[in-house]
């Protein structure tokens, strides 16, 4: 080896004997070495107990050479060393020249080829049945755990194809005795190499790991025994390995051989398919595009009749997914070679003879050399066949490489394609809940965890003729293709309404709740409360339709982006006609651009196509308006007057003030939301000087399985201020152990009939500072008993209701305002809002700490402009008062995805810009860079603009920002406000981008992306400065440099080359 060329492999700090064993997670290994990859790039070595090494790689030019079998042999080691004890030299697991293999892989290569796998057809489509059937008889309203469902598919299409085996896995609640017994093996497998202390301390672990093997070994037994007591003619593996004979040594293979190959043909596939169906079903239903493009081609290619073994070639969409899928997330996302010999690996990297190397797909298969800048991006076009076949050699390996790779490959495209279209065919998908983002679940394999969707049946088919379609059995009569669905009615007499909402912050579905509660007052009766998604492809008909939905920055929101792509694709005028619908939308006018553009697009789209507009459209700016006041306006004055109108009917004005059932008791009990998981704080800290607004700093340790990104956001389900807790009970006259128990409500979001402590309700369940709407304040006016009161209370309703919205008055404030109302705690809880989670910029990275996030807050307490004591922000005075070793409630949320540090940080430059709080993500990204420095990575520059008042008192994080800055991770200028000429005259940090032009535009034109983050003011300022710099270079380089000309130019770069996080 020349020396000069030599470039030691990285290697990060381990301990001493155990070395790097205690870093990797032996719960979530690739996310161990993913973070090891971020932080030392393509290639590091780690140390393992026993003076051990293992070489992990991760760029595609690495990995192409490690496919070079005259260099590199694979081995089995690690997990798969430890499935050696239960399948020996299986095809999965042999080590090289082991004769078994040999004879095993010759005689069952024939087995699997395509007319092989053919006639394996009609078995996997009785299994597919079995699966599809289920779905169909779990109802629409229930959510199927999809990653073991397809587990079931995918054992009991082994079982049956290759030995004639059933598991009824669909028939059954407890899996096969086989079945427990080879999860647990596998388990115990990937935690087996990763043991550290001696092997005393695991006598029980390995007790059960020898009997599940036993387990697995007796039952393969019994079926190779009965095989041979009654053989069959069945074109089958098990009678392929009986019968064959090895073309090269004329042997056959060995009972033992073929209880080998049968165990390791259910470990290898079902892990592999069920992980690869799962993921496929959460990319397509975060994809809508993909979605409905697999969809479109179902229909064209399968119709509605059933589906036959020639299908399977005519439909590539569904091929490239599953490719697309794979490169993504391989369920086999490592494996590992050794070096035939000292070598250096590009050239530079020294790797020793018989040393592990692992190839990390994971990483190689979004290397942006290969694929470029959105190689995290799911888009099945790139895999169709002519893209697929011009990828360079060992860019795609999820099956392996070379002479060991999956000889099952054919068989798993096969029954994937087959289990995809089935599905496709006859159900449409929604995620069971939107705000979902993909936990792992690492054994051998990898597989989505927790990953739960609803299965809705398309064409309005019952279960049963369901049954009959899937068996072929003749024509049967269908409803239209645009049919009724999804959640059970509410009951009660009337016309049946149908509401349907768009929301990703709970606004909107809280709105639709408030809306099915009112609907049995003006004489309708519920059919269904459900996402815009569940109604994609299937609205009803022949009964108002009414959809409540918001736009994010111009895109619809998580539940309804399906719905809106379908909608998006229609082009016949007649598809929707006999739809009765209306639309209500939200919006922020922050984004001018995409003002209401989904509600907008959902009421012309709907009405281009054939359906019937039964009112005018309601639109609601949040960040002018109260938006509950605006939708309850709309629904007095806009909404009901035409459903009357069409429908007839009228208001039961009886009925109005009837609220919820309230009775108080005084049995404890306790119940948690669902969509939140338990964290633990860690540690909570003031950054600000005494005398400054408070801004804290505090440190989370999350739910299990919960990952994140630097740049996402932590969702924090807060609780009311103990001080306005105690003005409800106050008010109402409650002692502090009262109990409630909550009826009279099917579509209400509070806990019923169930008996809760009334100050765990209000605490938790609902808004109590939300603004009193313009109804509420007339339901308080026909509840006074004083004329005065109702006339006051008249003129806020009307002539001074932006009073009420200016000093944000609430339903409380109101009643503490007019003391002699006895208003009904019934009625007063139904005028609430439900609590709503707060997002929060995480200011941490995973490299620092991948289980614990920070979050950087303004603690917001001020005196009411009500007059009426102090305004504490719910959210933050709750941060405010957690200290550590306190629980709360949070979800770690995506930001969107252009708000991340660029994938090619070596030659990315990075500019910041933020003020105040506004630092928080940028804490993350430049945590994330220093992370990366310190373990000897070269990065492309970066540049923090940050605001604040004056140094040493609101100067976040200043101390670390130096040691960032002395570090090379980062440049930092700051604008003091108080202090300006301490910062060369900026006063704030929009007058930064103008007077360090000459550090911005040599940075942008290495192609910098840019981020800015703050206030609605902040970034209006910053656009403003980077426009007039754009303008002046436009001037200098002698283009066109007009200002509308220049706007139309930095449109186009939003979330391209730059993104904003800007908030209120």
């Amino acid at each position: 080896m020349a020396e000069s060329t030599v470039t030691p492999v990285p290697s990060p700090p381990g301990f001493p004997i155990v070395g790097n064993a205690t870093q990797i997670d032996p719960r979530a290994q690739n996310r161990s070495f993913a973070e090891f990859a971020d932080k030392y790039g393509e290639i590091y070595r780690l140390n393992l107990p026993g003076n051990r090494t293992a070489i992990i790689c991760s760029s595609y030019r690495l990995i192409d050479e490690l496919c070079d079998e005259k260099r590199f042999t694979k081995i089995p080691n690690g997990a798969l060393e430890e499935i050696r004890h239960g399948v020996h030299d299986g095809l999965f697991t042999a080590r090289p020249g082991e004769e078994n293999w040999g004879i095993a892989h010759r005689v069952l290569m024939p087995a699997f080829g395509p007319i092989s796998i053919r006639g394996m057809f009609e078995e996997m489509h009785d299994i597919a049945t079995q699966m599809a059937l289920k779905f169909a008889r779990y109802g629409s309203s229930t959510p199927i755990p999809a990653s073991d469902d397809f587990t079931r598919l995918a054992l009991d299409t082994l079982a049956l194809c290759s030995m004639g085996f059933r598991f009824n896995s669909f028939y059954t609640k407890d899996m096969h005795p086989f079945v427990e017994a080879m999860a647990e093996f596998l388990v115990e497998s990937g935690k087996r190499p990763s043991r550290v202390l001696p092997s005393f301390f695991y006598r029980a672990d390995d007790a059960k790991f020898w009997e599940d093997i036993e387990t697995m070994r007796s039952t393969a037994q019994e079926v190779l025994d009965a095989r041979k007591t009654n053989p069959i003619d069945r074109k089958d593996l098990l009678n392929a390995m009986l019968n064959g004979v090895d073309p090269k040594t004329g042997k056959h293979m060995s009972d033992s051989s073929i209880i080998d190959n049968l165990i390791t043909f259910l470990i290898a596939g079902h892990e592999t398919t069920s992980g690869t169906l799962s993921f496929a079903f959460y990319l397509l239903l975060k994809n809508p595009h993909a979605y409905q493009k697999i969809q479109k081609e179902v229909d064209e290619v399968l119709g509605k009749g059933p589906i036959t073994v020639e299908h399977m070639a005519k439909l590539p969409y569904i091929t490239a997914v599953l490719r697309e899928t794979l490169r993504l997330q391989s369920p086999i996302s490592i494996y590992g070679v050794v070096s035939n010999e000292d070598q250096l690996l590009a050239g530079r990297y020294p790797v020793w003879k018989d040393e592990p190397i692992n190839l990390f797909l994971a990483r190689a298969h979004v290397d942006p050399v290969i694929w470029g800048d959105d190689a995290h991006d799911f888009k099945p076009e790139r895999m169709l066949d002519e893209e697929f076949n011009k990828l360079p050699k060992n860019a795609w390996k999820p099956f392996g490489n070379g002479a060991r790779a999956c000889i099952g490959r054919p068989f798993a495209m096969q029954e994937a394609i087959l289990a995809m279209a089935m599905l496709f065919q006859n159900f449409n998908f929604v995620l069971h809940d939107p705000a979902y983002n993909l936990a792992i679940k690492q054994t051998l394999t990898i597989k989505p965890d927790n990953f739960l969707m609803r299965a809705i049946i398309r064409d309005g088919l019952s279960p049963t003729q369901l049954e009959h379609r899937l068996a072929g059995r003749g024509s049967i009569e269908e409803s239209s293709k645009v049919h009724a669905n999804g959640k059970a009615a509410t009951g009660g007499e009337g016309k049946k309404l149908t509401v349907l909402y768009g929301s990703n912050s709970g606004t909107c579905e809280s709105l639709a709740q408030r809306l099915a509660s009112d609907a049995s007052r003006h004489g309708f009766s519920v059919d269904q409360v459900d996402c815009l998604d569940s109604a994609n492809g299937a609205l009803p008909k022949n009964q108002p339709v009414v959809i409540i939905t918001a736009s994010y920055e111009g895109e619809p929101p998580d539940n309804a982006a399906l719905f809106c792509s379908w909608l998006t694709g229609l082009k016949d005028e007649k598809m929707l006609e006999g739809v009765d619908y209306t639309v209500f939308g939200v919006g922020h006018h922050d984004w001018s651009q995409t003002f209401h553009r989904v509600p907008k697009l959902v009421d012309e789209k709907l009405e281009e196509n054939g359906a019937s507009r039964l009112a005018e459209m309601g639109l609601s700016d949040t960040g002018s308006n109260d938006t509950f006041t605006d939708f309850e306006t709309w629904e007095d004055n806009t909404l009901w007057p035409a459903l009357h109108k069409r429908y007839g009917g009228e208001m039961n004005k009886d009925e109005q003030s009837a609220g919820l059932s309230v009775e108080i008791t005084s049995p404890r009990t306790s119940t948690l939301r669902q969509d939140v998981m338990e964290a633990l704080v860690v540690d909570a800290r003031t950054l600000t000087a005494k005398g400054e607004p408070v801004k804290k700093h505090i440190e989370i340790a999350l739910p299990s399985g919960q990952t994140y990104r630097s740049g996402d956001y932590l969702a924090v389900l807060p609780i009311n201020p103990k001080s306005a807790v105690q003005r409800v009970m106050r008010r109402f006259k409650l002692a502090w152990d009262a109990h409630i128990t909550i009826a009279g409500a099917a579509n209400t979001p509070l806990p019923t009939e169930t008996s809760m402590p009334a100050h765990s309700v209000f605490s938790a369940y609902v808004e109590l500072s939300q603004p009193a709407t313009k109804r509420n304040i007339l339901a308080l006016s026909d509840s006074a008993s004083r004329k005065e009161d109702q006339d006051a209370l008249k003129k806020y309703a009307n002539d001074n209701y932006a009073e009420i919205l200016e000093k944000r008055i609430s339903v409380l404030g109101l009643l503490e305002q007019f003391p002699a109302i006895e208003l009904p705690l019934g009625l007063f809880l139904s005028m609430l809002p439900p609590m709503r989670v707060r997002q929060y910029s995480i200011s941490s990275s995973p490299l620092w700490n991948p289980s614990h996030v920070t979050l950087t807050f303004a603690v917001l307490e001020a005196p009411s402009k009500s007059g009426q004591g102090t305004y504490s922000g719910v959210a933050s005075s709750y941060l405010d008062s957690l200290e550590a070793g306190d629980k709360l409630h949070v979800a770690v949320r995506q930001s969107h995805a252009a708000f991340h540090l660029p994938q090619n940080p070596e030659t990315t430059p990075v500019i910041c810009i933020g003020a105040g709080t506004g630092i928080s993500p940028f804490r993350g990204f430049l945590q994330e860079r220093a992370e990366m420095i310190s373990a000897g990575r070269k990065l492309a520059p970066a540049l923090l603009l940050v605001g604040c008042r004056s140094p040493g008192r609101d100067d976040l994080y200043a101390e670390e920002m130096a040691l960032w800055e002395k570090a090379g991770a980062v440049t930092v200028k700051r604008a003091y406000s108080r202090d300006v000429e301490k910062s060369g005259g900026a006063k704030y940090v929009q007058d930064l981008v103008g007077l360090h032009a000459d550090k911005i535009m040599p940075l942008w034109d290495e192609n910098a992306r840019l981020y800015i983050c703050g206030s609605r003011a902040i970034g209006e300022g910053v656009k403003e400065e980077i426009l007039k710099l754009a303008m002046k270079q436009g001037v200098r380089d002698g283009k066109e440099a007009s200002e509308e000309k220049v706007k139309e130019w930095w449109e186009g770069l939003r979330n391209v080359r730059y993104a904003t996080d800007v908030f209120d």
